[in-house]
């Protein structure tokens, strides 16, 4: 008897437990589609910025690839600007000898004193791997690059490279693994973007001066086309409308400025370690020759 009352109460919890978790995924489901601004379609929710003819987009418009050959590489851009939110894309790279070619997936103000947020996957000669650098611009200064080694052949399958970016930091992402962290330390007079918006931009294009062993490897164009895909992207964002108040504040729709998305979890830490110890091959905050034994100041602080 006792057994069986213990036991009712345990599926009692459980079945409580599971009540609140269904809430919970509901309310975030809710969440997240409320702030969804992306249609699925890129030919709704970009434009061609750079040689149509180079472009390909299927019919229901939610694939869409790039070519580059001797005449021309090729880029779009999001029709909307944006302040804060997390943009996810999915992305097949150019396979094969991809040496000297350079795919950007970024974010960008267009400013003089410009912020961005870069992915650039530099091509290399088959069977090497393939190389990810992400940058930060803020107020117009860059100089943060970082390089790693992918875990996988990004030639082989689509995989999503995501970026998150609110009032607490940024966070660059592989497949939910963040590889890269930049915090908000502006009152410790370190750059941030926090007012500028950012469209989003992919191209395609020739980087053989400096891309593959610093421009040593040049592009084979008799291994061309080379052709990188795209698909399933998300955009969850605050369009910009004039005023950076609106996508400052707190609130359910903006869910990326609440308090659990301003530093990463203990699971997201501990990739982020894994990544830092085994994939990275170059890091400016390492990088004392180049700055002169004066690194950055953000390399002395927090990282998430």
């Amino acid at each position: 008897m006792h057994h069986t009352i213990l036991l009712t109460k345990a599926m009692t919890n459980l079945l409580k437990f599971i009540g609140v978790i269904g809430f919970l995924s509901a309310y975030l489901l809710q969440i997240s589609r409320a702030s969804v601004v992306s249609t699925g379609d890129f030919n709704k929710d970009f434009f061609v910025t750079w040689s149509p003819s180079h472009v390909n987009t299927s019919e229901d418009g939610k694939a869409r690839s790039l070519k580059l050959d001797q005449e021309s590489g090729a880029g779009f851009s999001s029709n909307q600007m944006f302040l804060f939110g997390q943009l996810d894309m999915q992305i097949k790279l150019v396979p094969g000898d991809s040496a000297g070619t350079v795919l950007g997936f970024y974010m960008a103000s267009d400013q003089p004193n410009r912020d961005e947020i870069d992915f650039e996957f530099l091509g290399n000669v088959s069977g090497q791997p393939y190389i990810l650098q992400t940058n930060i611009y803020a107020d117009g200064s860059d100089n943060r690059e970082q390089r790693i080694y992918l875990w996988f052949d990004p030639t082989k399958d689509f995989h999503t490279y995501s970026i998150l970016w609110n009032l607490h930091q940024i966070v660059l992402m592989v497949d939910s693994v963040p590889i890269r962290t930049y915090r908000n330390h502006a009152n410790e007079g370190v750059p941030y973007p926090r007012w500028q918006p950012m469209s989003i931009k992919i191209t395609l294009w020739n980087g053989d001066s400096w891309a593959t062993r610093g421009g040593q490897d040049k592009i084979d164009w008799s291994q061309g086309p080379f052709v990188a895909s795209f698909r399933n992207y998300k955009i969850d964002a605050c369009v910009w409308n004039g005023n950076p108040r609106f996508c400052r504040a707190g609130s359910p729709t903006n869910w990326w400025n609440q308090k659990q998305f301003s530093t990463l979890t203990s699971i997201q830490r501990r990739l982020f370690k894994w990544v830092r110890n085994y994939h990275v091959i170059y890091d400016y905050c390492q990088d004392n020759q180049r700055f002169q034994n004066n690194l950055p100041k953000e390399c002395s602080l927090s990282k998430y």
